[in-house]
């Protein structure tokens, strides 16, 4: 491996990985889950924790084993070869397309308490208005310039956007719990896990109200893997580290904005219909509410802060997806190209372009993020498939970080994937069988006019590929998630459990057969152009 390459240390990709987990997902996720939930929403936050643990472990091992930039492209090409490698990126790319645009419309949605221009109300949902289209293009803007001019200028911003982020939400945890706490509040928590409904509303707020996506940074350690450094230690912390981190901040912050709301409001207006005053902001109403001004002011400043912390990141780790896409031949070369400080420019120009579009179809935060997560998730699934799989076939190459019980382990974490994936309902899952179809389609034009190079065997080896995404589609559809509920809830679970250990079956019984020293020059190959040679 090369060492010019090698220029994130392990404090740095961990702090990389928090800004990226600590993004909008704090500011919006704890009142559109406790709006879905009630109290019981503590246990969305435990479930998708845990889940979001065990899947990054199976990214840890992977990411050691096989240390290159955009792991997410890479992975499945080692493991299953080239088709299976372009849906899965495909479905990476457009997802990690959209989470910049998610941040940026997070900064525009708060300052709408200030500047009521940027934004209307569209059948309950706020909308960008043209000034507020205007804006957005510039935040992305200049999060894609940082990214382009300076490696320094980066790791140092980093730093800054780390130290305050993670201080102003130990402040809001503490000044919301000093000033007011009510314990009534709680109230039918626990009687929630007692009856159908209250499981459905738990569930759901996992996977729609901002959950997962609020873990969903730890893929940043996966996309800079091969710009990483003590990879042993740097991988594992920046992926299941940081989001058992963060899972013990969202507690905090869900537990501190429940116990802080008045009970009469709560009997007044029920969970469904929460609302108060900065209702765009709800830290925010709740802290101008409870008379702390000048938390109200570190809010504001952190409402620009942490999410564009959090895109400034997720620029940085989906221009290594398109770049990885690029280097294995599935869109076009120059946009692999670096410049001097060996960041993919044209890379980051393209992502650009076409994530401002992303503002367009699903208006509003919590729109972009229902239809994210159900692609994203999909994404994830390849984790626990391609470290069974490469588990098989390279039995004895390195692996710097080991995961243990990596069998019963990749079983859970690939069943969450799925679960997830159901949870977010038919209206979102439909959409997203929409764009990978359009992926499908793109990748056959290209097939056919011999812009992408693919072996029979290679096939053969996505044989799972068409099973597993027309599976989840139809589960979803007759599902009890906004399906036609012939599959009600509690048999649901147990069939997307038989669907999910058939499918790793199958896709881990046709993997591809790469020797360790195929695998071995693949890597060196890309640390050389990664490194400029």
């Amino acid at each position: 491996m090369s060492d010019q390459s090698r220029r994130i240390g392990p404090a740095t990709l961990f702090m990389l990985s928090m800004n990226a987990l600590i993004g909008s997902g704090w500011l919006f996720a704890p009142l559109y889950a406790a709006k879905i939930a009630g109290a019981a929403v503590i246990f969305s936050w435990v479930i998708g924790g845990v889940a979001a643990i065990l899947i990054a472990l199976t990214f840890a091992e992977l990411s050691t084993m096989l240390p290159v930039t955009g792991g997410t492209a890479h992975i499945p090409q080692l493991s299953h070869g080239a088709f299976a490698s372009f849906v899965l990126s495909w479905i990476a790319w457009i997802t990690a397309l959209m989470l910049a645009p998610i941040e940026v419309q997070a900064v525009l949605q708060y300052a709408t308490i200030f500047f009521p221009a940027l934004m209307h109300d569209v059948g309950g949902v706020p909308t960008l208005t043209m000034w507020g289209y205007i804006w957005a293009a510039l935040l992305m803007m200049s999060l894609c310039v940082i990214n382009i001019c300076s490696y320094r200028g980066l790791m140092r911003f980093n730093f800054v956007l780390f130290v305050f982020k993670f201080s102003v939400i130990l402040l809001t945890i503490f000044a919301f719990l000093h000033v007011r706490f009510n314990p009534e509040n709680f109230t039918g928590m626990l009687s929630a896990t007692a009856s159908i409904s209250g499981w459905q509303a738990i569930l759901s707020a996992v996977a729609t109200s901002g959950i997962v996506l609020a873990f969903n940074g730890f893929k940043s350690g996966v996309e800079l893997a091969g710009e990483t450094k003590n990879l042993a230690v740097s991988i594992p912390l920046s992926t299941a580290g940081t989001v058992f981190a963060c899972m013990l901040l969202y507690l905090g912050l869900q537990v501190c904005f429940i116990g802080s709301l008045d009970p009469a409001m709560l009997k007044q207006q029920g969970w469904q219909h929460l609302s108060f005053t900065g209702d765009m902001g709800p830290f925010v109403g709740l802290a101008a509410g409870l008379g702390l001004i000048w938390l109200v002011k570190l809010l504001y400043i952190n409402s620009v802060v942490s999410p564009l912390g959090a895109g400034l990141i997720y620029v940085t780790a989906t221009a290594r997806i398109l770049y990885a896409m690029s280097r294995i031949g599935y869109v076009p070369k120059f946009l692999s190209r670096l410049n001097h400080h060996r960041f993919p420019v044209w890379a980051i120009i393209v992502n650009f372009v076409l994530g401002m579009l992303s503002f367009l179809p699903l208006p509003g935060w919590q729109a972009m993020v229902s239809f994210l997560i159900s692609a994203m998730v999909i994404t994830y699934a390849m984790g626990p498939i391609a470290l069974i799989s490469l588990r098989i076939t390279l039995p004895h190459k390195e692996r710097p970080f080991r995961l243990p019980a990596a069998n019963t382990i990749c079983l859970i974490a690939f069943y969450c994937c799925n679960l997830f994936s159901y949870w977010t309902g038919w209206e979102t899952i439909s959409k997203l069988a929409i764009v990978l179809s359009i992926g499908l389609a793109l990748f056959f034009i290209s097939y056919l006019r011999g812009r992408v190079k693919i072996e029979k065997k290679e096939f053969r080896s996505a044989i799972w590929i068409i099973p597993y995404l027309s599976g989840m589609v139809l589960i979803s559809y007759v599902g009890a998630f906004g399906g036609l509920n012939i599959l009600p809830f509690g048999w649901d679970f147990l069939i997307v459990g038989l669907f999910s250990v058939c499918i790793l079956y199958l896709a881990v019984w046709s993997r591809v057969a790469l020797t360790s020293e195929e695998v071995t020059d693949y890597l060196v190959s890309e640390s050389a152009a990664l490194a400029g040679k």
